[in-house]
């Protein structure tokens, strides 16, 4: 999804490994979907953020509401960007055009 949308602006995204996709996969639907954190899930996504880190990613995308569930700006060192806070934000401020933006991405340096 946000690949093809990203790379229109010169953003160039990193996917984790199949085996990785699939874990990101079951702990949002069978875990967090169902109200459950495990540490050993969180762990786990903070293993597959890790390798991205090793093979050049320089941020990342919670590209799911569940995710801020379980990783916290604490759990890695590199910017976080979370979908949903950002896509509310746009919203508010797509619907009160005469306000002023209000900011969540993090500042990339």
């Amino acid at each position: 999804f946000y690949s093809e949308r990203m790379s229109r602006f010169g953003i160039e995204l990193m996917v984790p490994a199949t085996d990785d996709r699939q874990i990101v996969h079951d702990v949002i639907f069978n875990e967090l979907c169902q109200g459950i954190i495990k540490e050993s899930s969180r762990e786990a996504y903070k293993r597959i953020i890790e390798t991205a880190t090793e093979n050049g990613a320089d941020s990342v995308i919670l590209g799911c509401t569940e995710i801020p569930l379980i990783i916290k700006e604490t759990d890695t060192c590199l910017p976080q960007f979370d979908s949903a806070a950002i896509h509310a934000t746009a919203a508010v401020d797509f619907s009160m055009p005469n306000q002023p933006q209000r900011a969540v991405l993090p500042a990339l340096g």
